[in-house]
């Protein structure tokens, strides 16, 4: 495991660009796995302005997500396909039909789930996968107590969960209570994994993932057996590693 220290929110995102824009020029048709929420949206805007420049070019990229709320449909402006569509897709030139997110649309969570990590292996799985870390060690929507052998699969929310996505729902009945999500065991298949983290708020969780015991409890502590992870963080939240 490689800790990359850094010293804030900005060095962070760039450092991230920087090693996802490294993984595109050396493999142009490589395979990257993305994950939303508010920390990668620094790292999305780098890899824009240098796609604007000329620096990169995501014409062969392939891209799968991580996950997608059950029941909110493609252009639902709180759904993860519009997410990734406003935040990056829609201002670099990849391919729509290599980008690939779970549909929330399909109701047979088994069919979903299967047809995902059957996608994801026909492509020959993923190169990079970027990853976030929540307060509780969860990684995508595998929360405490998910078995670590799980392959993409249907989520039940937990209360911290949907009341931290509370924001972005005009009332709390609206947040989903359920998400396709990528489990732990196809997180772990990507050959490089790169998490990020930033703010004070994350310095604990990352000292028990990261230097504590490996346990379901804590998600992301499976991490520490891949071979190849690389953590970004900024000083407040790497003040423990």
């Amino acid at each position: 495991m490689r800790i990359i220290k850094v010293k804030d929110y900005e060095q962070m995102s760039r450092k991230t660009a920087n090693i996802i824009s490294a993984q595109v020029i050396l493999k142009p048709d490589c395979v990257l796995g993305l994950a939303t929420g508010s920390t990668p949206v620094g790292t999305y805007k780098q890899l824009i302005e240098w796609y604007q420049k000329k620096d990169i070019d995501f014409c062969e990229v392939t891209t799968f997500n991580l996950d997608e709320y059950v029941g909110l449909s493609f252009d639902s402006s709180q759904s993860y396909h519009y997410y990734m569509n406003k935040t990056f897709f829609s201002q670099i030139n990849v391919d729509m039909k290599n980008t690939h997110i779970p549909d929330g649309m399909n109701a047979n969570a088994a069919e979903e789930c299967r047809r995902y990590d059957e996608k994801i292996r026909s492509c020959g799985g993923i190169d990079l996968q970027l990853l976030g870390i929540g307060l509780d060690g969860h990684i995508g929507f595998n929360e405490p107590g998910t078995s670590f052998e799980l392959g993409t699969h249907c989520a039940t929310l937990t209360e911290s969960t949907i009341r931290a996505n509370e924001r972005f729902f005009e009332k709390a009945e609206d947040v989903p209570k359920f998400a396709y999500t990528m489990g732990m065991k196809s997180i772990m298949q990507a050959k490089k994994i790169l998490l990020i983290a930033n703010g004070e708020n994350k310095a604990q969780i990352l000292k028990e993932a990261f230097l504590g015991q490996i346990t379901p409890q804590v998600p992301a502590s499976i991490l520490q057996l891949h071979n190849d992870v690389t953590l970004i963080v900024d000083e407040a939240s790497g003040k423990f590693l």
